[in-house]
């Protein structure tokens, strides 16, 4: 693991970049497994789509962005479109229940 300033060229970069990439990866993956795991404590489908947890999840998410310097409307797109494949999954999994 190198800081960005102590890399030495584009490949040292790029890999820098994949591993990251690949930690986030593999954090969206267990975040899956907590989504999953949530379904057997919902009741209904609203349960599941919570709407006004949806829109406090990305109000936090939205800060959190700024705090890190990064623009919140990329990430609140991002969480978006995370958040809402998590539904469908969560969806599928709690009928199956």
């Amino acid at each position: 693991m190198k800081q960005p300033h102590e890399c030495s060229d584009m490949t040292e970069i790029r890999q820098e970049i994949d591993r990251i990439d690949h930690h986030i990866i593999q954090q969206l993956a267990e975040r899956y497994a907590y989504v999953q795991a949530a379904a057997k404590f919902k009741t209904d489908a609203a349960a599941v789509k919570a709407p006004e947890r949806f829109k406090a999840m990305l109000q936090t998410r939205r800060e959190w962005a700024s705090t890190a310097g990064l623009d919140p409307d990329v990430i609140e797109k991002m969480y978006t479109d995370l958040v809402n494949y998590f539904i469908s999954e969560e969806m599928s999994h709690w009928k199956k229940q």
